[in-house]
């Protein structure tokens, strides 16, 4: 889904994230489609991508992407830190252990948001990312 998402954002084929797996060894990629229905939003406009300390995983790989990219502007909190996919064990019948079972791996940083978050690039309350991106956007301002 990120990377369907992204894909209205870029004008050409992008690589966004790599995903390694612990048990197999290998390394997928993930790049924008080629083709996406309906129109891209395309790769020039400036984009605001709004964040709070409950931002996570996905959301977090969305923005930690096109933060590398330098395709957007972060504008809010620190994301919750969660990179690494998790697989649930059962330990005993009130308990269950997640174990990660693979490692995003941004193929600019090389690293991901585990346990750190998204650091954004204008830091404001959640409750007022979406005023100041609209006064960055109206000002046509980007970090």
């Amino acid at each position: 889904m990120v990377a369907y998402i992204s894909s209205y954002l870029f004008s050409q084929r992008t690589h966004l994230n790599d995903l390694w797996n612990r048990r197999s060894g290998e390394t997928e990629q993930f790049w924008t489609r080629d083709s996406v229905p309906g129109r891209r939003f395309g790769g020039d406009k400036p984009i605001y991508v709004l964040t709070s300390s409950r931002t996570f995983s996905g959301a977090e790989e969305f923005t930690y992407n096109l933060k590398s990219l330098k395709r957007a502007t972060i504008v809010g909190e620190t994301t919750g830190g969660g990179a690494h996919p998790v697989s649930g064990h059962r330990i005993d019948e009130h308990f269950i252990i997640g174990v990660p079972m693979a490692r995003a791996i941004n193929p600019i940083t090389h690293t991901n948001w585990e346990g750190v978050g998204v650091e954004p690039d204008v830091k404001v309350p959640a409750a007022e990312a979406l005023a100041t991106a609209e006064k960055l956007a109206r000002e046509k301002v980007r970090p």
